[in-house]
């Protein structure tokens, strides 16, 4: 007896598939399913090449519902009919290719790339949901992906990233404060890359706020400054003034303050956080030393500055802070009302503190 060869098999399925209704179809569809889950441990690589055949030709004669359920079904085998699941990944129906394209180890990330160069953004959303996604999948996304899908990737901590994907963050984030947190904010963001994003110049909110610095000594550096060194009492005489009337006139702004942070310009910016907040210059300046960060956090919610600049400011003050330091002070900003800020800045516990330093101090001498 002649043994059947697989092509002959495949010759005879053809044929009862061209015969079969759609809902004939749809059972030897799951009857095959079934089968790659229940012995996917123990099926050979032959094997799962034939039953991947079988699925291929089933898939054509089936509803997109029907195949929106096998998606689902097939998407966490670690071995995996190849050719079904790049044709459901690639499906122009998100609820057919989602599944996949989110779940399935077997994907390789060749598969991903290719998906992501022409897929829409449903399909880049599901990869960037994925456990794990490898740079050269990261640089393709971010080439043509959305700012939605920039902040998608960015919030995956398996998310890698290479040279160039951080070169394509930091230009989209020239123009996207959303990227410029989100990425700063992010545990694994290299110090240069954090640094690169501090010291952009933030984007005025008019013409107005797009001034010249005011210190006449502050420095031309881009870089955050290594430590807030205290200005003297000439520095503070040369800025103060100007630093008033930028006050008085609604010009102090986030992006003004943000720039005195990440130029050095001490002097500008321990009297701007004065005027700001109310809290006397000797107040600031000891919040500034201090390793402890929440005097310094409340003195910037006082003075009713932005998260992202109140972390230029924190930064200023010496090394960058841990992840963990961030979003510590980040829930502290988050969480303090402005009321409560200004009276302990300006009445409360840090002024208080700061009478009860200095008298330490002088008793001291």
């Amino acid at each position: 007896m002649r043994a059947i060869s697989a092509a002959d098999l495949i010759t005879e399925l053809d044929d009862t598939i061209a015969r079969s209704s759609s809902e004939r179809c749809a059972r030897m569809l799951w009857r095959t399913a079934e089968l790659l889950v229940a012995r996917n441990e123990r099926l050979q690589e032959p094997q799962v090449d034939l039953l991947d055949d079988v699925l291929i030709r089933l898939t054509g004669r089936i509803a997109p519902g029907t195949l929106a359920e096998l998606s689902t079904t097939l998407a966490e085998l670690d071995t995996a009919p190849m050719k079904t699941l790049r044709r459901l990944a690639s499906c122009d129906d998100p609820a057919v290719a989602v599944p996949i394209l989110r779940k399935s180890p077997a994907l390789s990330p060749a598969d991903l790339v290719a998906i992501a160069t022409s897929g829409s953004e449903d399909h880049l959303l599901a990869i960037a949901d994925r456990r794990t996604i490898e740079k050269p999948v990261t640089e393709a996304m971010l080439q043509r992906g959305s700012s939605r899908i920039c902040l998608a990737v960015i919030g995956n901590p398996g998310a890698e990233f290479s040279g160039a994907a951080y070169a394509a963050l930091l230009g989209r984030a020239e123009q996207d404060d959303e990227i410029t947190k989100a990425l700063t904010l992010r545990p694994d963001t290299p110090d240069m890359v954090v640094r690169e994003l501090l010291s952009a110049s933030p984007r005025p909110a008019n013409k107005a706020d797009a001034r010249p610095r005011v210190s006449s000594n502050a420095t031309a550096s881009s870089e955050v400054s290594a430590t807030a060194k205290r200005p003297c009492e000439a520095e503070y005489a040369a800025v103060r003034s100007e630093i008033v009337s930028l006050n008085r006139s609604g010009k102090l702004s986030d992006s003004t303050v943000n720039r005195f942070a990440i130029r050095g310009e001490t002097a500008n910016l321990f009297t701007a956080l004065s005027v700001l907040s109310g809290a006397p210059m000797e107040a600031i300046e000891q919040l500034m030393a201090e390793s402890d960060c929440e005097g310094l956090v409340m003195a910037c919610r006082a003075s009713r500055l932005n998260w992202q600049t109140t972390l230029a400011i924190l930064n200023t003050r010496g090394a960058r802070l841990s992840f963990g330091e961030r979003a510590r002070a980040q829930e502290l900003f988050e969480k303090l009302q402005l009321s409560t800020s200004q009276w302990s800045v300006r009445w409360g516990e840090i002024s208080a503190g700061t009478k009860d330093r200095t008298a330490k101090s002088g008793g001291s001498q």
